[in-house]
């Protein structure tokens, strides 16, 4: 297992698509091959701002909720799903439906290694444990295989 959790690290730190909080970013085929700046942004419902789960990130949604109150690892989770869930809606908005695909689906497997980070930091049950680090493991080559299909295929 000790094996498995060094070569995951090892993953995250050569692999861009690793977010660290903030640094996460999609691939530039899915930030300049996007038609979403050209859409109405205000018509987008994107719930109300304001509820912030630590390092200036906000959660969308209701006003009565104060994530400084849950534990470390919701609060943890929370932060990074704000930060890879606009990336895969921005990913999604693209007009070719492969691209699109691709790119959210970056986000969101981004989510999942996410995720399982947080469970690796804080969990305790072998089985959990285990199936965090192949969900990573499975995760980082799938979003590696997005990513180079996209530099092959999208200028």
């Amino acid at each position: 297992m000790n094996l498995l959790k060094t070569a995951v690290a090892a993953a995250a730190i050569s692999y861009p698509a690793f977010a660290q909080d903030a640094a996460f970013q999609l691939p530039e085929q899915c930030i300049t091959s996007t038609e979403m700046d050209a859409m109405d942004h205000g018509a987008m419902n994107h719930g109300a701002m304001g509820h912030s789960v630590g390092n200036g990130v906000e959660m969308m949604g209701s006003d009565s909720v104060d994530f400084s109150t849950f534990p470390e690892h919701v609060q943890e989770n929370m932060r990074k799903m704000m930060i890879t869930m606009p990336a895969m809606e921005q990913g999604m908005m693209n007009q070719d439906p492969d691209v699109a695909f691709a790119c959210g689906m970056i986000a969101h497997h981004q989510g999942a290694i996410d995720m399982a980070q947080v469970l690796l930091d804080h969990g305790d049950d072998p089985e959990m444990i285990k199936l965090a680090e192949e969900i990573m493991q499975a995760q980082v080559g799938e979003i590696e295989q997005m990513t180079n299909w996209l530099a092959a295929n999208v200028e």
